[in-house]
């Protein structure tokens, strides 16, 4: 089927503690959603909160990691357990989770300085990625619960990036093929399935749902798209209105909500809800 159009009712999120710019990339069954406000650059650090419905100024809360110079609220599961990555006074990035309890754990992997956890499913297994001494990033499998890991290898490719993981252990992510280009994959029932938008040498995935629809970025020349993806339908194009061309999706939940951003016309950041 070709690349079509998606009709979504999309709804502008931004923390007005920094309406500059706001990332929204995680949504769970119950309608929570995470994400962070700040570029990172001087004066605009990486802060990240949680928006609960009905997605008022009142209903966002403040998640940061104990410490952290800045922090990003990446996934969050039905249970409201939360993961993402903070950095340290010295630049080192680590992963963490945030319990139902509302207690933080540091998730370290490798011997680089860069560690991020992307997604968390029910059971409390997350998925991200860990960069090495050389710069190559390889993605990962943790189990919360049990503190195991283990890497994420996808046949053809290097340079993992584990972005996404829902109920029934299916993965979601993408890394570079043997031309250079970045791919997706998705692993559904222990098959593991290669995407590529068409036309375009960028394309992420970026989250999965327990129907195993797929949603991400692709880029074609200067301009971004956001994604749907699913085996009956293939690719369909998601762009916000107020931002053609410059929209990432980043999560969705089982009702088929999506969250993620896009830029607009004067070159801010801002968070998307879109609602089929």
């Amino acid at each position: 089927m070709s690349p079509q159009s998606t009709t979504y009712r999309f709804t502008t999120l931004d923390d007005q503690a920094d309406p500059t710019f706001n990332q929204l990339l995680g949504i769970n069954d119950g309608g929570l959603i995470v994400g962070y406000f700040g570029s990172g650059l001087a004066g605009h650090p990486n802060k990240g909160y949680r928006l609960n419905p009905p997605y008022g100024q009142g209903n966002y809360v403040n998640e940061n990691f104990p410490g952290s110079v800045q922090t990003q609220v990446t996934g969050v599961n039905g249970n409201g357990k939360t993961v993402g990555f903070w950095i340290d006074g010295k630049g080192v990035t680590r992963g963490f989770y945030r319990t139902t309890k509302g207690r933080y754990v540091s998730v370290q992997r490798g011997n680089g300085t860069v560690t991020q956890l992307l997604g968390i499913n029910g059971s409390g297994v997350a998925v991200g990625f860990y960069t090495d001494a050389k710069n190559v990033n390889h993605g990962f499998v943790l189990n919360a619960n049990t503190g195991r890991a283990k890497d994420v290898g996808v046949s053809g490719l290097t340079n993992i990036t584990a972005a996404a993981i829902n109920d029934h252990g299916d993965l979601a992510g993408f890394g570079t093929d043997a031309h250079g280009a970045t791919v997706s994959f998705a692993t559904t029932g222990g098959r593991t399935i290669v995407l590529q938008f068409s036309g375009s040498t960028n394309t992420m995935a970026l989250g999965i749902n327990d129907h195993g629809e797929v949603v991400g970025s692709y880029a074609v020349g200067q301009a971004t798209h956001g994604f749907t993806w699913s085996q009956a339908d293939g690719f369909r194009t998601v762009d916000d209105p107020n931002g053609l061309g410059t929209t990432t999706i980043n999560g969705l939940n089982d009702q088929g909500q999506l969250v993620g951003f896009y830029v607009d016309g004067a070159g801010n950041t801002d968070g998307l809800l879109a609602t089929p």
